[in-house]
């Protein structure tokens, strides 16, 4: 038999797009015979995820968990919203936000981390789901935070399940209050973060070159009022604070009661709670934004086939 060598388990997985493991399994399956392993990975309906590769995937899920102070956020995609209600689908999408726990969020790392119960890593599973299930499917990004003294609260909207959905937030508070009162200002601000979805946490975390593009339109708007330089400047001042107010999570009017200030609110709970309480950091991932998806033209498509 011949030897089943790294590079003939490479040349397989690049003719097929199947998994590393199934790739060594046929290999040895055919006595290290490519084209024989081609044929086995067909039979087993594990080659077809090379053809579905180059679809575009806007559609999965948003998995989140959380283990004591260390929280997760992923983004595992396919195709149509369909897949996303299905079980291996989701059970692979949780399996992930686990695994992020420990493998931190580096797509590549956490791609090459093992996938719990399975003798295959992260990326071999979606690999195998690909096959099985027929769609592309890609782990588009991670996210993990973590707290010293504290905790990390999440939310997910609309749950499909326990810690899936298609729109997940993670909080982490820096506090030495008591585990209920973290829990309960942390779902009141991961639900507003989820609805007002805030840019940055402070107004010093804000992109530089987003407040600098602001600055520079509302100059140009107010330069045309015909008003004296200082008046314009203390003009566009004032429209900057209101657009911190938008965009700004410490500065956004909290959604819970529609009234007070998002800071001021923390700066409460922590007065209730017995211990100041500080946001440290969130994450909000909504599934498919800043995806471009394929609008598809039938009639376009039929001509197509026609010739």
């Amino acid at each position: 038999m011949a030897e089943i060598t790294a590079a003939l388990v490479k040349d397989l997985r690049e003719k097929t797009g199947a998994g590393m493991m199934d790739c060594k399994k046929a290999l040895g399956e055919t006595g290290g015979d490519v084209d024989a392993a081609v044929d086995w990975l067909r039979k087993k309906g594990l080659s077809a995820a090379a053809k579905k590769a180059g679809r575009v995937a806007a559609e999965g899920l948003v998995a989140l968990a959380i283990k004591d102070n260390v929280g997760t956020l992923v983004e595992l995609n396919a195709e149509t919203d369909f897949v996303g209600r299905n079980p291996q689908f989701q059970a692979i999408a949780a399996g992930i936000a686990q695994v992020a726990l420990s493998a931190g969020e580096d797509v590549a790392a956490l791609e090459a981390a093992p996938f719990p119960g399975s003798d295959r890593n992260v990326k071999d599973e979606i690999t195998n789901a690909i096959a099985t299930i027929g769609e592309n499917m890609t782990l588009r990004r991670a996210k993990r935070l973590s707290v010293e003294g504290g905790a990390v609260i999440g939310y997910v909207h609309s749950a499909l399940g326990e810690g899936i959905g298609k729109l997940g937030v993670l909080v982490a508070l820096k506090s030495t209050a008591k585990r209920e009162a973290l829990e309960a200002i942390g779902k009141q601000l991961a639900m507003h973060i989820a609805a007002a979805n805030p840019q940055s946490l402070s107004t010093k975390d804000l992109d530089p070159a987003a407040v600098e593009r602001e600055r520079t339109v509302l100059t140009d708007q107010a330069a045309g009022s015909g008003k004296p330089a200082d008046i314009i400047a203390k003009m566009v001042e004032g429209r900057i604070r209101k657009f911190y107010q938008e965009v700004v999570l410490l500065e956004q009017t909290f959604v819970i009661d529609g009234e007070t200030q998002v800071a001021k609110a923390i700066e409460k709970a922590g007065k209730d709670a017995g211990a100041a309480i500080e946001l440290v950091a969130f994450a909000r991932f909504q599934l498919g934004e800043g995806i471009e998806k394929k609008a598809d033209d039938f009639a376009a498509e039929v001509a197509k086939m026609a010739g």
